[in-house]
């Protein structure tokens, strides 16, 4: 068949297709039927349904008729369509490609002024206490002002949501925003109040505007960006369709945008949607938002999504299901802290002209560095770009010194904000004089309302209302003015309230607006409505905060009725131990508290203790320093409570976790060890050097981040594994290889290192990684080493590195972009008997040629994409040991003939699956291992394979685990009886 032909026949195919996709869409519109409500009556998979409706991929005969059936309709005309639409051999598969109709008005016209609105609505950052006397100096350029988050799995149970990340997991490393945002087209963002998710959703913004974002975000470039605060959009109740999303956020050019242009960029995926805040809509409204989010995702599923939250406000695995990855923002590093205490005061010299006052700045500048270096309490209050802020601005206010603890620095910025620094610079605001007392019960009157209704921002007629109603209550304030003009003073003066438009008034941060809700609810002792909503994220750090605020009779009265609805809330053992931990997070608060209610806290939550898993430990991490006391061990710890133990100490820090974490030096089980060292960064580097680490009778691995933590190495029996991370010049790493006879060596996120010259000759390396040195594209050197394992991490292949020369090498692992369209033209000459391949090198280069190892033992491939050739795995005769990670994991292993020889399969992140698939493909299989199952799991049909062992993490709903034997089935984390 000629080009021409084949051609037409794939066209063909193609049209089919998408009129098959078509007719279930209209079908499901004209019945008013949810993609969820349709998955439920078709008995199928949410992905097997969304892939249908969009013609993904030519559905089986048995979905075809699944969905007929659900719809109501004739299976025979649809079916008629699937035949049309089906490749003529197997291995002619139908791709899924973006639609090839022609994009109206993207680049030219209307699509040119909205970049351009986008770049100059988002590219200022607004920065607190930067120069509230000239507000118009209060934000700083974003191109200066941003600094890129660390992110990381949301927990480090969970196999990472972005593949590839898990060495740099196994480092406590992490990866910028811009290298895990490229590895995924959809992700959900997980972080603290003022950790800066909603800054890196406007960078992303200006960047795509631009189209000037990294190299690591190249592809979004030709993006366009649509930020949607769901905050705005949950006001009218109703979430926006496409067509209005710029009016839903009021951008004035969206009664100018032409008849379907949203759509014309959404249908060809070059929509960038940035879609902030889950955790400020409320609990009633999420699983609309929700609803919404799917509905979207399956009308227009090439594009690329970020969604951000709080991290308690919706469940892990929240949109696993719909192939979202899930990452965390991490604390700001050392490194991070002084870079932004830099640029603050860089930004606030550049507001002044005063010489002298510069002056005083760069020493005030250095001062605080040298402080929270020597200081671990300001250390912990420094760890998100808002806290680090107000530190900034209250060392300046304050010329040097600093409040004690986050209530107390809350309340000295407020009181900067909202007077103290007009009134200490001599500014005389014009027209009303407003005290600092009746601002603050005016803001939490607005504060409160707008908690109690569940709001983020509130609309400016409610917000005069609520002035109005308080004013005759404050003659001295009423006196001087209207309603209207005492919202616009504490609009304009107050540094604590914004107006976003014109008809919206919101806190200038989320802190701020819990902070003084808390304040109000104490104050009109509204202890029941606070527990009433305990159960709410939102309400959390409301609570916490209502109990620093609270008298001590009033505190007490909060934590025992806390205990008390966990007490009667037997049925829900999740609401219970949530409850519990929020009474225990809520001790660290109280400045003054009878003893038997601390006991009492500490009695329920004992129940919780010891934690089986990194995810229980987070959670008793956030009960904070009161939760050290409570931890036992090591003596009578099972292996995963040990691990479990250790890691929450090291996660909340302080010398009360070193105590706790000295006890558990010469504890060699499991993870403990790597724990222990993991979490060296979080305590002063040199004691916890000398008291941890150099007490431990070996080290699995140390993991290095600064030269203050190489200088420690000479106190500790150094291993023979080590990471470093950061910018280490090829001589400090050449001075520490010579400590050791190293056996593993990883090197990542290193910008200025340019070649391995410095291991020519390191006989004793035998296992080297490579992640993130953009400079270093010359592995030839290698050869001269032993090494026989080695991993590669980047975001491009450099052609002519000489990897072709080392032909010693026993195990690969490549996750970049490469220019080859096949495996077989990969450069790597050597036997392999491991080849791992990431999510980078398996969406550009098809497995074809995979067979030119015929030794490999053991083979990762990332399936999120179609595998291409990945039938070729069937003639590995000596594969034992098959790993793979992707969600269509179903639709790969179909594909294969039997392969006897694999005795492993590890599955990592799968939705549907047919067991009777694994079974007819691996005959052989004596290990099973199901690792963030996203769906619920029936593992009955695999009682029939002799002597078959599984293996279950972080696996959501698991039935049939009756019918197999406790020594042949482990669940993890461990199920409390």
């Amino acid at each position: 068949m000629s080009q021409a032909d084949q051609g037409d026949v794939d066209t063909s195919r193609r049209e089919s297709l998408e009129e098959l996709a078509g007719r279930l869409r209209q079908l499901r519109a004209k019945q008013r039927i949810s993609v969820t409500a349709l998955t439920r009556r078709a008995d199928l998979g949410r992905t097997t349904v969304s892939k249908a409706l969009n013609g993904a991929s030519v559905p089986s005969e048995e979905t075809v008729i699944a969905l007929a059936a659900a719809l109501r309709t004739d299976s025979e005309p649809l079916l008629q369509l699937r035949r049309q639409a089906q490749p003529s051999t197997e291995t002619d598969h139908v791709e899924r490609k973006r639609p090839g109709r022609a994009l109206r008005n993207v680049e030219a016209g209307f699509g040119h002024r909205y970049r351009q609105y986008v770049a100059s609505r988002h590219e200022k950052l607004s920065v607190i206490g930067l120069d509230l006397a000239r507000p118009d100096r209060s934000c700083w350029p974003l191109d200066a002002a941003y600094l890129s988050l660390d992110l990381a799995a949301t927990s480090p149970d969970r196999t990472s949501a972005v593949p590839g990340m898990d060495e740099l997991e196994r480092t406590g490393a992490g990866v910028r925003a811009e290298q895990a945002l490229s590895a995924s087209s959809r992700v959900l963002i997980r972080g603290l109040a003022g950790s800066g998710k909603t800054t890196l959703l406007q960078w992303l913004a200006v960047g795509a505007a631009r189209q000037n974002l990294p190299k690591e975000l190249n592809h979004l470039n030709d993006h366009i960006p649509y930020v949607l605060p769901l905050r705005t959009l949950a006001r009218t109740g109703n979430f926006p369709d496409p067509a209005n999303y710029l009016g839903a956020v009021n951008c004035p050019l969206s009664s100018a945008q032409p008849t379907g242009w949203v759509d014309d960029i959404l249908s060809v995926g070059r929509g960038l949607l940035l879609i902030d805040g889950v955790d400020e809509v409320s609990q009633e409204q999420r699983p609309a938002t929700r609803e919404w989010l799917l509905e979207l995702l399956s009308a227009y599923p090439l594009n690329q999504f970020v969604v951000t939250t709080r991290p308690t406000a919706v469940p892990d695995g929240w949109l696993a299901e719909c192939e979202f990855g899930e990452l965390t923002v991490q604390p700001m590093t050392n490194r991070d802290v002084s870079v932004f205490i830099s640029r603050w005061h860089a930004a606030a010299r550049a507001s002044i002209a005063s010489p002298e006052e510069v002056e005083q700045l760069s020493q005030l500048e250095t001062n605080l560095k040298e402080t929270v270096r020597s200081q671990h309490g300001l250390a912990q209050m420094t760890t998100t770009p808002l806290l680090c802020a107000l530190v900034c601005a209250l060392h300046r206010d304050r010329h040097g010194h600093l409040p004690h603890g986050r209530m107390e620095l809350y309340a000295a910025a407020l009181s900067m904000l909202l007077h103290r620094r007009d009134r200490e610079r001599n500014i005389q605001p014009e027209g009303l004089r407003i005290s600092e007392l009746q601002s603050m019960r005016l803001l939490q009157r607005l504060a409160y309302w707008m908690v109690d209704n569940g709001q983020a921002e509130i609309s400016r007629s409610d917000a005069l209302r609520h002035v109005g109603d308080a004013l005759p209550a404050m003659p001295e304030v009423a006196e001087q003015g209207s309603a209207l003009d005492v919202l616009d003073y504490l609009v304009e003066r107050s540094g604590v309230l914004r107006a976003p438009d014109d008809d919206t008034i919101d806190f200038v941060h989320r802190t701020f607006q819990d902070y003084l809700a808390a304040k109000s609810a104490v104050d009109k002792r509204n202890i029941g409505v606070l527990v009433k909503h305990a159960h709410d994220d939102r309400w959390e750090d409301i609570i916490r905060m209502a109990v620093a605020h609270a008298s001590p009779d009033d505190a007490e009265q909060i934590l025992r009725r806390l205990l008390s609805r966990g007490d009667r809330n037997t049925a829900n053992t999740q609401l219970r131990t949530r409850l519990y931990l929020l009474a225990a997070a809520c001790l660290d608060y109280a400045t003054e508290l009878e003893p038997g209610v601390r006991a009492e806290v500490h009695h329920r939550t004992t129940a919780l203790l010891p934690p089986r898993s990194v995810h229980e430990a987070h959670a008793l991490a956030s009960a904070g320093q009161v939760i050290i006391d409570l931890l036992p061990g090591p003596e009578g710890l099972e292996e995963d409570e040990a691990e479990a133990v250790v890691y929450t100490a090291g996660t909340i820090g302080g010398d009360a976790a070193m105590t706790l974490l000295k006890r558990y030096r010469t504890y060699t089980k499991g993870l403990v060890p790597w724990y222990l060292q993991m979490h060296w960064s979080q305590f002063d580097v040199s004691e916890y050097a000398k008291e941890v680490l150099a007490q431990m009778p070996e080290l699995p691995v140390v993991a290095i981040r600064s030269l203050e933590q190489v200088a420690e190495l000479e106190h500790m029996k150094v291993p023979r594994d080590i990471s470093l991370t950061g910018d280490f010049t090829s001589s400090q790493i050449e001075d520490i290889l010579t400590r050791t006879k190293i056996r593993y060596l990883g090197l990542f996120k290193n910008e200025i290192l340019e070649d391995l010259r410095f291991l020519a000759g390191c006989k004793s390396l035998e296992d080297l990684s490579l992640s993130s040195c953009p400079n270093v594209t010359d592995y030839s050197l290698l050869s001269s080493t032993s090494i026989s394992s080695f991993r590669i991490w980047q975001e491009n292949w450099t052609e002519g590195n000489g990897l072709e020369e080392l032909t010693n090498l026993k195990a690969f692992e490549i996750n970049a972009r490469l220019p080859y369209a096949n495996l077989s033209d990969l450069p790597v000459n050597a036997d392999l008997e491991s080849l791992d391949l990431g999510y980078r090198t398996c969406s550009t280069t098809a497995l074809h040629g995979i067979t030119r190892w015929p030794n490999l033992k053991r083979l990762t491939v990332f399936i999120q994409f179609h595998a291409r050739g990945f039938e070729e795995i069937s003639s590995l005769a000596h594969l034992t040991t098959l790993d793979l990670f992707g969600w269509n994991a179903d639709d790969h292993i179909s594909q294969l003939s039997p392969i006897g020889s694999v005795e492993t399969l590890a599955l990592s992140n799968i939705i549907d699956l047919d067991w009777r698939h694994v079974i007819e493909k691996f005959p052989g299989l004596r290990t099973l291992r199901i690792t963030s199952a996203v769906t619920r799991i029936d593992i009955s049909p695999l009682q029939e394979v002799p002597g078959l062992s599984i293996e279950l993490r972080n696996v959501d709903e698991v039935q049939g685990v009756d019918h197999f034997p406790s020594d042949m089935l482990k669940i993890y984390p461990r199920p409390r009886i």
